[in-house]
């Protein structure tokens, strides 16, 4: 992955100032050539930046520009870095001034990428907390870009992807007690749509596998455990085989991670926040990706928080950081050969 057949640079939000997410993004660009990352500026942040390289011992050069496409010329030289916005860095003490230049930065670099000016967009980590003391009205990112790109947050659906397994939760951030209320069979089968429609698309699978978790223990083992898997997602699983997506399930949670099993599909699907993300952390915790499908841009981030107790210290791993550049290039290319399958 070279980045060369992008038609625009990628377009990078700082994320908290505060956090590890500069210090990371210093350390991508320092290794651009050995991980093979495609070009990619940032939006803000020319001064916080150099001195998050320090932290790591990085002498980072830095290079304004005033168009994003300017970003693919200097790249191999500086990190580009579009507009003047900025912050001190204060590593480990989240300010409002830090905040506002966060929000400012996903702003941008969100217009950027819905507007064409890049080929997709790939967020820092942000503190939610600190970004709603200023007004922020989104639960996170996701359903910021969701909005900004004029998709309806139910049909912007967060997908984590590591070396070793991808995965889907129906529901995200809500009480446990909260999940059997939100589900229904026509949920399960709009977003297993999206996600078959995105592997196609961004991944480059004619014909992706889903494996969709049940619910409760056991898969409910025919009802003695909750009615769920028999009265929504044993419906869903049925109407995407018809819509001639191969889909399996519902699959018991507790063995539908294992090696062996991880090679029979090519997404799991699962019910809750903790179902998706527990395996995902626990394979792939410094590679993981936070891919949002079903948008018409591309939008990764890196599958990890803000951090604050470790930012500054030069101990933070840029994997995932580099994983995300390293996605949103790669999908960015597959959707522009991107041709449906017959």
């Amino acid at each position: 992955m070279t980045g060369s057949a992008l038609p625009f640079p990628l377009a990078v939000s700082l994320g908290d100032p505060a956090g590890i997410g500069p210090e990371l993004i210093a350390e991508a660009w320092a290794r651009r050539v050995e991980e093979r990352l495609p070009p990619f500026f940032t939006v803000g942040g020319a001064g916080l930046l150099v001195a998050a390289g320090r932290t790591r011992g990085i002498d980072l050069p830095i290079e304004r520009i005033g168009e994003p496409a300017e970003a693919a010329q200097v790249f191999a030289s500086a990190l580009p870095v579009f507009g003047h916005l900025d912050a001190d860095h204060t590593p480990g003490d989240p300010s409002e001034a830090g905040a506002r230049l966060a929000l400012a930065s996903l702003e941008t670099a969100t217009a950027l990428s819905v507007q064409g000016e890049a080929a997709g967009l790939v967020t820092g980590p942000i503190a939610k907390s600190e970004l709603a003391k200023i007004g922020f009205a989104y639960p996170g990112q996701t359903e910021f870009v969701a909005a900004a790109s004029g998709v309806a947050a139910e049909d912007a659906v967060m997908m984590l992807a590591g070396p070793s397994l991808r995965t889907v939760p129906m529901t995200v951030h809500c009480a446990l007690s909260e999940v059997p209320g939100r589900l229904n069979a026509e949920l399960i089968l709009r977003r297993c749509m999206i996600v078959a429609r995105a592997m196609q698309r961004d991944f480059g699978l004619r014909h992706p596998r889903l494996a969709i978790c049940g619910l409760n223990p056991h898969a409910g083992e025919n009802g003695r455990m909750g009615r769920e898997e028999i009265e929504m997602i044993g419906p869903a699983v049925e109407a995407l085989r018809s819509e001639g997506i191969e889909a399996t399930g519902p699959l018991p949670a507790d063995s539908l991670f294992a090696p062996r099993m991880r090679a029979t599909y090519d997404v799991a699907i699962a019910m809750y926040h903790d179902q998706a993300l527990v395996p995902l952390k626990a394979l792939d915790f410094d590679q993981g990706v936070n891919v949002t499908l079903g948008l018409p841009t591309i939008r990764t981030s890196p599958d990890h928080g803000t951090a604050f107790a470790i930012a500054g210290k030069g101990v933070a791993e840029p994997g995932a950081m580099i994983a995300a550049l390293r996605m949103a290039g790669e999908m960015a290319e597959r959707r522009a050969a991107y041709t449906r399958p017959s």
